[in-house]
């Protein structure tokens, strides 16, 4: 019901002219916008989790949309350095992608290219040098792909609670036996069997696969910014620990684009307090969060706000978002862990 009443109001302030107002403001032109995406769908992902994914031409849309309102899109290091410059061009945008998916380099960019809009990859390079599905978020699409149903007498996925308690049941397994990389990439492979999934088609569609160095490559040369976003996908409460995550990254980072990389993205929005202090003694220019705002000057470029859109972000607030009209709505708490983690050894 609130919720309705939101849309309501967005689109009433929207048909008065409020949100062009905001659009062309002063106050707008001092802020950053920084668009977080993580998928644009290869095939159903988006029907899958669309808390992360978004159908190609629902992004194509958003694109247009940013056009149609004359909106800047900058790279991520001017943005930001004309942000802390106050030097900004009116409607300033940035736009990121967290992980590196696959479907980045098949979907997103070509859309990007169109547009010639430039774009930030937080790059995660486990999965990138280990080119297989992402396990456990392979096991969680699989499991929807048959949802409704009960396999083999013992795995229910009739409902989306029954499909939680099966996941939970998977995890505590990978825990218990301590499983690798490609014992978890052999355990999905059965489980693909068992429930009567073409595994053969899930590899052939690169389905929850990170591009791997080569096609990465390609994109650093033709201008995509290629960034930090931890080896492992994982964030350790531990600075040693921390470091090596950002060191195992950046070595990879470096060997494909030929340059250091500075600007970082916290996995799964997660970050405690001693992490800013941390990157910055590494050496990092920025961090970027999943919490919901516009960047200021003055702001901890530690932890820099972004906006995540995805499937249940509807037309009005994309745009009440890129006017900064959302700026004056109330607010509800952000979650910013709507992507799982999926570290590896």
């Amino acid at each position: 019901m609130l919720r309705a009443l939101k849309l309501r109001t967005l689109r009433g302030l929207r048909n008065c002219g409020v949100f062009e107002l905001c659009a062309g403001s002063g106050w707008r032109r001092e802020r950053l916008l920084i668009l977080c995406y993580h998928g644009v769908s290869l095939l159903d992902e988006h029907l899958w989790c669309p808390g992360l994914y978004m159908s190609a031409d629902d992004f194509a849309s958003r694109l247009e949309r940013i056009r149609i309102g004359g909106y800047n899109v900058l790279p991520l290091g001017e943005a930001l350095k004309q942000l802390q410059a106050r030097d900004l061009p009116p409607r300033s945008v940035v736009i990121t992608f967290d992980d590196g998916l696959y479907d980045f380099y098949a979907r997103a960019w070509p859309l990007l290219m169109r547009n010639s809009y430039p774009a930030t990859v937080y790059l995660t390079t486990y999965y990138s040098e280990y080119n297989r599905p992402i396990f456990r978020l392979i096991c969680d699409y699989m499991m929807w792909q048959k949802r409704g149903s009960v396999v083999d007498k013992t795995i229910d996925l009739r409902t989306s609670e029954s499909r939680a308690r099966e996941m939970k049941k998977l995890d505590d397994y990978v825990a218990q036996h301590k499983l690798s990389g490609r014992d978890k990439d052999q355990f999905a492979m059965d489980l693909a069997k068992r429930l009567g999934i073409d595994w053969d088609a899930i590899l052939g569609n690169r389905i929850l696969h990170i591009m791997n160095p080569e096609e990465a490559s390609q994109l650093s040369r033709a201008g995509i910014d290629l960034q930090l976003h931890t080896h492992r996908h994982r964030t350790p409460t531990d600075e040693a620990s921390f470091r090596r995550e950002l060191d195992d990254n950046a070595v990879r980072l470096r060997a494909i684009t030929g340059h250091a990389p500075t600007h970082f993205c916290y996995p799964s929005g997660i970050h405690y307090p001693d992490y800013p202090d941390w990157l910055r003694k590494w050496g990092a220019a920025s961090a970027v969060t999943c919490e919901a705002g516009l960047a200021r000057a003055g702001d901890d470029a530690m932890l820099l706000p972004r906006v995540c859109d995805y499937t249940g972000v509807t037309e009005v607030e994309f745009e009440a978002w890129l006017s900064g009209a959302m700026r004056w709505m109330p607010k509800r708490r952000t979650n910013a862990n709507r992507e799982e983690p999926h570290p590896e050894p």
